[in-house]
Formats: structure tokens, C-alpha cells, sequence
């Protein structure tokens, strides 16, 4: 082997090590920022629907058809319900009871439901966490059975306050039910999916009312000897759920996130998914709970002094009062006299009529929130429900000299209908799940659903009163409330199609109160590192 050369050596040898000159180091270069995926790839592999999937959906969605059925099934029998009333008063007390004692047993037997739903709606935290959202589902029937005993049997004990007991603790159950249902089938649905299942429970609210408005005609359960089994129906779908429920999932982010059971979620998660691979569901989950980890236990009164939560929270409860002071229910509470003003002839079947309306557009919804996304579908609907009440004023209004004003009075309500099930009757259930995190998301539900029902009961007690005041321009009320909400919608609510629970969570995490400065194109496109 030769020997090294020598002058190489040498030149080596004498070479002065250069030192860098005094002063600060240069800064290391920023890091790459991360991949920036396409909203439609997120978890590809775990898109497809699954046999366990719809059952996990289609089991917790009775509760949802529970709720619905629940709000619409009072209005049909009122008349006999109220001779039943007046029955009892007369076997108790030998004398006819008056009229105002009347309207105040009838109206409480209608308000007593949504007093329940806001205690119910604030109670979805207590049992969710400790019990897990498929036992606490399958735990919360218990209600169920116990009003469908009382209201059912209230005849033959000639007893006013079993029914009216009984429509209280339906309104419990109804209340739990609003929580559960969007948060365990959020849970469930892989991100591809989540706006499809979610409006699941929409769909279950609007079959209910529908089944409701069916039922309650005179010639099935409307009737006087049978509408105690009306309102004890709820037995069946009660006792359906606690069939399908135990074959269907825990959700598989509170086996990992709550209680740290990787086995028990990865297992679950290649059932749902119908692949073995699961391996990005399983980061997604684990980075989400390294974040709650690192966040302390939220509480309500958390949700709104804390910045991170203070704008996702304030989304939550305007999209949820934009569903109920969208008019909505004030068209279907008094559907059956706005009819009979628009001079039909049969005002009970244009309300079924408007039910079938109901039920078709939220099936419609079902199949575009993927493609248009959230926040589209919200803008449309409230563009389209404030077109359509001021159609209904300027029908009403001019219906006495022009009678074929009847017919725009009817397409407007059909119209407003469809276009409340387009966005805002779907939506804001489900989004309540996209905008929080594992940690906040029971508080953030049960302060989503008190807004919820609170101005529920509201519409529901003031309409009356203020219809009689305003007269046919009372709808003008509803116009500007969804003009304010479609400008609240176009500059503070972010697309959250595509995007997963953690990506959303951290974009609040991230940008706190300084997005107020973001344009809604921007908002638009938000992607996993963008700012909320």
C-alpha cells in the first residue's frame, strides 16, 4: 500500500481552523410548515359506510325521532285533552272548571316539555363522562318509560297531573337527548362523514314531528278513547333503542381519550371503519388528548372567560339561537290557523303536507353538506327562510282583497320549511361537536342546548302574544332576526367541512381573539394550521 502523500499531509497539517466572527449566532431557519391537506382527503381510509356504523348511528338517532315525535304530538289532540281536563274537574270537584284554569293546565302541559328539555340539555356533562355517550344514551330510556306509564295511564286514574308529569320528564330525556345523540355519532363518524351522519339527527327531529302529525289524526290515535296511547307510543321506540344500543360502539375517542383504553378503541375503530388500518383516527385521537392534557379541566363558567373557547362558544349558542328565532316554530306551532287564515279547507293534511316538506329537505341536506359544506348550506337557508317570511307577510296582508294571495301564503311556508332543513335545522347540532376539542365538548353541548331550548320556550310562549299585537306583519320580527344571523354567519362562522376535531380545536387555540381581522374568503378556506 502506497504511503500518503506528503505535501497533501502538510497542506492539512498547516490549515488554520476558521473561527466564525464575534457576535450573535445567526437564527436557525423557521421550520417547514406542515403539509397543508386537501379538506375532502382527511382520513380517507375510514370513509366508507359501515354495517356497524349505521347501526351505531341508526340506534342513537331514535332518540332524536323521541325528541321530534315528543314536540309535535301534543298540538293534534288538544281538544280532547282538554275535554279530558274538564272531565276529571268535574269528577273531582262537581263543578265544570273555568276557562282560565283551563289555559293554564293546557299551557302548562305544552311549556312544562321545554322547562324539562332545558334541565335535561344542562345535565348532558354530569352523565357523559361517567358513564360514556352509549350507556349514558341507553341509561337516560329510563325516562322514557317511566313518562310513557304516566301519560298513558293519566285517563284511567282521572289524573291531569300524570300527564302533565309525564310531558315533564319527556322533556328530560329530551333535553339528555339533544346531547348525546350529535355527540356520540359525531364521535363515532369518521371526518369524511361527519356532516352526512350528523344531520342523521335532524332527520330523526322532523320523522318524529312528522309520525306526530300522522298519528294524531282523528281517524288513528287523535281521537278521544285512544290518544292515551298516543302519547304512551314513546314506549316502542324506547324500548327499540334498548335493543339495538348494546351491539352498537362505545365511542371510540372516549375509550382512548376519557379512559385510556387504546385496545378497546383501536378494536372499535376497525369495526366502525370496516379496515385495519386505523392508524390515522388513532394520532388524530392521541393528539387530541395530549392537548386536553396539557389544558386544565373546562368548566362552563370556562368556556367564556377563557379567550382560546370564548369565540367557538359564542358560534355555538348563535347558531343555536338562529334555529329557533328563525320563526320555525312559530310556523309549526300555528301552521294549522295560518292555513285555515290562507283559507284551506283541510288545514290538518297542508300541515302533514309541510311535515313531508320537512322530512324531503333534510334528507336533501343530508346529501349536499359534504359538497357545500357547512357554512354554504347555513347562509342558504337563512337567505332563503328571510325571502320566504316576507313573502308570508305580503300574503297575509293582502289576503282579504286579493284571495289568491292563499296560495303564495302556502308556497311561502312550504318554502320556509325547506330552507330551515337546507341549514339551520340541521346545522347547529352537529357543529357543536366540530368546534370543541374532548375536554370542552360536554360543557360546550350543555350550554348549546340550555340556548336551545331556552328560546324555544320562548317563541313558544311569546308568539301568541306577539302575533296578536303585530297581526299579519309579525313574520317581519323573524325577518330581521335572520338578516342578523346570516351577517353573524358570514363573518364569524369558519368551514369546518374536512377538518378534523383536533385541526379545528387548535385553529381557536392558535388565533384566540385576534381572527376578528380575517375576511370570510379566508375563513372559508381554513386549513389544518390556520387560524379560527
Amino acid at each position: 500500500m502506497p504511503p500518503p502523500r506528503p505535501r497533501a499531509t502538510a497542506l492539512l497539517r498547516r490549515a488554520p481552523l476558521r473561527r466564525p466572527p464575534p457576535g450573535p449566532s445567526p437564527p436557525p431557519p423557521p421550520p417547514a410548515p406542515p403539509p397543508r391537506r386537501h379538506p375532502g382527503a382527511a382520513m380517507e381510509t375510514g370513509s366508507k359506510m359501515t354495517a356497524r356504523l349505521m347501526l351505531a348511528v341508526g340506534g342513537a338517532v331514535l332518540g332524536s325521532l323521541q325528541f321530534g315525535y315528543n314536540t309535535g304530538v301534543i298540538n293534534a289532540p288538544q281538544k280532547v285533552i282538554e275535554d279530558f281536563y274538564n272531565r276529571t274537574w268535574l269528577y273531582r270537584y262537581e263543578e265544570p272548571i273555568s276557562p282560565a284554569t283551563l289555559t293554564t293546565l293546557w299551557s302548562l302541559s305544552v311549556a312544562i316539555f321545554s322547562v324539562g328539555g332545558m334541565i335535561g340539555s344542562f345535565s348532558v356533562g354530569l352523565f357523559v363522562n361517567r358513564f360514556g355517550r352509549r350507556n349514558s344514551m341507553l341509561m337516560s330510556n329510563i325516562l322514557a318509560f317511566v313518562s310513557a306509564v304516566l301519560m298513558g295511564f293519566s285517563k284511567m286514574a282521572f289524573s291531569f297531573e300524570m300527564l302533565i308529569l309525564g310531558r315533564f320528564i319527556i322533556g328530560l330525556y329530551s333535553g339528555l337527548t339533544t346531547g348525546f345523540v350529535p355527540m356520540y355519532v359525531g364521535e363515532v363518524s369518521p371526518t369524511a362523514l361527519r356532516g352526512a351522519l350528523g344531520t342523521f339527527h335532524q332527520l330523526g327531529i322532523v320523522l318524529g314531528i312528522l309520525i306526530a302529525q300522522v298519528f294524531g289524526l282523528d281517524l288513528i290515535m287523535g281521537n278521544d278513547s285512544l290518544w292515551p296511547l298516543l302519547l304512551g307510543f314513546i314506549f316502542v321506540p324506547a324500548l327499540l333503542q334498548c335493543i339495538i344500543l348494546p351491539f352498537a360502539p362505545e365511542s371510540p375517542r372516549f375509550l382512548l381519550i376519557n379512559r385510556n383504553e387504546e385496545n378497546k378503541a383501536k378494536s372499535v375503530l376497525k369495526k366502525l371503519r370496516g379496515t385495519t388500518d386505523v392508524s390515522s383516527d388513532l394520532q388524530e385521537m392521541k393528539e387530541e388528548s395530549r392537548q386536553m392534557m396539557r389544558e386544565k379541566k373546562v368548566t362552563i363558567m370556562e368556556l367564556f372567560r377563557s379567550p382560546m373557547y370564548r369565540q367557538p362558544i359564542l358560534i355555538a349558542i348563535v347558531l343555536q339561537l338562529s334555529q329557533q328565532l328563525s320563526g320555525i316554530n312559530a310556523v309549526f306551532y300555528y301552521s294549522t290557523s295560518i292555513f285555515e287564515k290562507s283559507g284551506v279547507e283541510q288545514p290538518v293534511y297542508a300541515t302533514i303536507g309541510s311535515g313531508v316538506v320537512n322530512t324531503a329537505f333534510t334528507v336533501v341536506s343530508l346529501f349536499v353538506v359534504e359538497r357545500a359544506g357547512r357554512r354554504t348550506l347555513h347562509l342558504i337557508g337563512l337567505a332563503g327562510m328571510a325571502g320566504c317570511a316576507v313573502l308570508m307577510t305580503i300574503a297575509l296582508t293582502l289576503l282579504d282583497q286579493m284571495p289568491w294571495m292563499s296560495y303564495l301564503s302556502i308556497v311561502a311556508i312550504f318554502g320556509f320549511v325547506a330552507f330551515f332543513e337546507i341549514g339551520p335545522g340541521p346545522i347547529p347540532w352537529f357543529i357543536v361537536a366540530e368546534l370543541f376539542s374532548q375536554g370542552p365538548r360536554p360543557a360546550a353541548f350543555a350550554v348549546a342546548g340550555l340556548s336551545n331550548w331556552t328560546s324555544n320556550f320562548i317563541v313558544g310562549m311569546g308568539f301568541q302574544y306577539i302575533a296578536q299585537l303585530c297581526g299579519s306583519y309579525v313574520f317581519i320580527i323573524f325577518t330581521v332576526l335572520l338578516v342578523l344571523f346570516f351577517i353573524f354567519t358570514y363573518f364569524k362562522v369558519p368551514e369546518t367541512k374536512g377538518r378534523t376535531f383536533d385541526e379545528i380545536a387548535s385553529g381557536f387555540r392558535q388565533g384566540g381573539a385576534s381572527q376578528s381581522d380575517k375576511t370570510p374568503d379566508e375563513f372559508h378556506s381554513l386549513g389544518a394550521d390556520s387560524q379560527v
